[in-house]
């Protein structure tokens, strides 16, 4: 396993470990889920070159369309959250009363 590769897999693990324990606010968990579109980016991006295949280089630009999608989503879901709560704490949003 090369350099890069060990990078990507750490960031990726870092950023789920990130995702399930510190998951007291809604902007760390939406940070940690967009480093790990960003490390899934970056090694989308290198796995063509590293392969010569030519036909997978759509792939990195589709799963950054997805990834700004979900930053949208997650930002609005945030600013919605923050008017009907007062705040962002994961533990004040109960799906039971919606």
């Amino acid at each position: 396993m090369s350099l890069i590769h060990l990078g990507f897999y750490s960031a990726f693990t870092l950023s789920c470990l990130g995702l399930a324990f510190h998951r007291t606010h809604l902007i760390s968990a939406l940070l940690c889920l967009e480093s790990m579109m960003l490390s899934l980016y970056l090694a989308l991006s290198i796995w063509p070159i590293e392969n010569q295949a030519a036909s997978f280089t759509l792939m990195p630009v589709l799963m950054l369309t997805f990834s700004a999608c979900e930053a949208g989503t997650g930002l609005a879901m945030l600013v919605a959250s923050t008017r009907t709560h007062g705040s962002d704490h994961l533990h004040n949003l109960n799906l039971l009363q919606c």
